[in-house]
């Protein structure tokens, strides 16, 4: 039988594993597609991601706005993660299908941070594009809707 603090301890390692490995899975997704793109390396999207807060300050700045960024999307990341966690239980349709989750989740995930952060962000201002609304979106529901949908299910599976 499991305890509460063992409990605990597993919703701790669960939650910080799943944050790690979405966190990495999407990072390097922007990664590559920057690099698709661009034919350049990871610096500028992290500097993108420091932008939000400094502005074109992170394009000019030192390699400290490249740590800045990876920061702030490890922080958005966690709160995407911990979010999953907690609603995961309260939300029965979430426990009914990992691949619909997904979906729904990436989908989620992806008008959180283009509907709300974005905008409010210092970030430059680009013109909507669907067809990179679609990628980023499909994108988020492999990197980050889709392993939270499994490894989430699998602990609350394993807690009852």
């Amino acid at each position: 039988m499991t305890t509460p603090i063992n409990t605990k301890k597993n919703a701790t390692k669960i939650i910080l594993f799943a944050w790690l490995l979405t966190g990495t899975l999407d990072i390097l997704a922007a990664f590559a597609d920057y690099y698709w793109h661009t034919g350049k390396g990871p610096e500028g999207v992290l500097r993108f991601i420091a932008s939000g807060v400094f502005g074109s300050k992170a394009f000019s700045g030192s390699s400290v706005m490249i740590w800045l960024g990876l920061l702030f999307h490890s922080i958005i990341a966690f709160a995407l993660t911990l979010f999953f966690y907690r609603v995961y239980p309260l939300l029965f349709f979430l426990q009914r299908n990992i691949i619909i989750t997904a979906i729904l989740y990436g989908i989620f995930a992806w008008a959180v941070t283009n509907l709300i952060i974005v905008p409010v962000s210092n970030t430059p201002k680009f013109p909507f594009n669907a067809l990179n609304g679609i990628k980023a979106a499909i994108i988020l529901i492999f990197t980050i809707g889709l392993p939270l949908s499994i490894i989430i299910k699998r602990f609350y599976r394993n807690q009852q």
